[in-house]
């Protein structure tokens, strides 16, 4: 019951997040994020559009060959698998900064900020990050060798659809613990009320995943021989993945707004539930 109450909980902040960041104009704050998404977007079209036409003529090349192969699969992979965790590793300060000002909002709390208060925080979301990466990819594995040898496509499996929710979840986890962080809880003590309120990380995630994995096709916004045959199909190409774009980059913001109102309501729906905060100044 309580996980249902918690997912519930999640999806009504969004329309306040959303209500929220139009109040307060913190669209503003959604810029460095489609830069970097622009940046992750065209890096991903290059990857894409990579063929490997490299001619190997004895042992020793092909050695290196396959090497070389190996490792850039391993990259994409990588890239495909936890470019959600690497925006909220590399946007870390500016998410953090974003859902004390909306907590200052929402309860006149104000915070003191320090350079190694920064660092702190910096290190702590990293070692979260880290955590949540081999937390879901050895879950992963898990479902994966389970559907594996229990159906001829595991990817098809009813048990691999798992994956999702168990990545929504560690993905919530990672934006909630920027406020359980400012309530003084240790990552044990997290770790434990993410556990207690799964709803809550679940939703969160989703809302994020959704939006952050958008498919914008940059070839296809930016490709002028289309306009000269055709500039109102081309128009229309570019506006669609124009707002793609610019709603994948307002997944940080939107989700931390919608973390933190979140983490609010249900501090004042059950007190005893949630640490007081004890770095706050009045």
């Amino acid at each position: 019951m309580r996980f249902f109450t918690d997912l519930l909980l999640g999806f009504r902040s969004l329309i306040k997040a959303i209500r929220f960041i139009k109040e307060y104009k913190f669209y503003y704050y959604m810029i460095i994020p489609a830069i970097l998404m622009l940046f992750i977007y065209y890096l991903g079209s290059i990857l894409l559009s990579r063929q490997n036409t490299v001619e190997v003529t004895n042992m020793n090349e092909i050695t290196w060959f396959l090497l070389y192969l190996l490792i850039e699969i391993s990259i994409a992979v990588l890239m495909m698998k936890f470019a959600k965790y690497l925006v909220i590793a590399i946007l870390s300060p500016l998410i953090s900064a974003i859902s004390r000002k909306t907590d200052k909002i929402l309860t006149g709390r104000t915070y003191t900020f320090t350079r190694q208060q920064l660092i702190h925080d910096l290190k702590r979301a990293y070692r979260i990050i880290l955590r949540n990466i081999l937390w879901e990819y050895t879950f992963f594995l898990i479902i994966f060798v389970v559907s594996y040898f229990g159906w001829e496509e595991p990817r098809k499996s009813p048990v691999f659809y798992l994956t999702f929710v168990i990545g929504f979840f560690y993905y919530g986890f990672g934006f909630l613990d920027y406020i359980l962080e400012r309530r003084r809880m240790d990552i044990d003590e997290s770790v434990s009320f993410v556990r207690k309120h799964r709803g809550l990380a679940v939703s969160i995630g989703f809302v994020y995943s959704v939006m952050i994995l958008l498919p914008v096709d940059l070839g296809r916004m930016f490709n002028w021989s289309i306009f000269f045959e055709d500039p109102l199909e081309f128009i229309a190409y570019f506006l669609l993945h124009l707002i793609l774009w610019l709603l994948a980059s307002a997944a940080p913001v939107v989700t931390i707004v919608m973390a933190t109102i979140s983490m609010n309501e249900l501090e004042d729906r059950n007190p005893a539930d949630v640490k007081r905060i004890s770095k706050s100044e009045d």
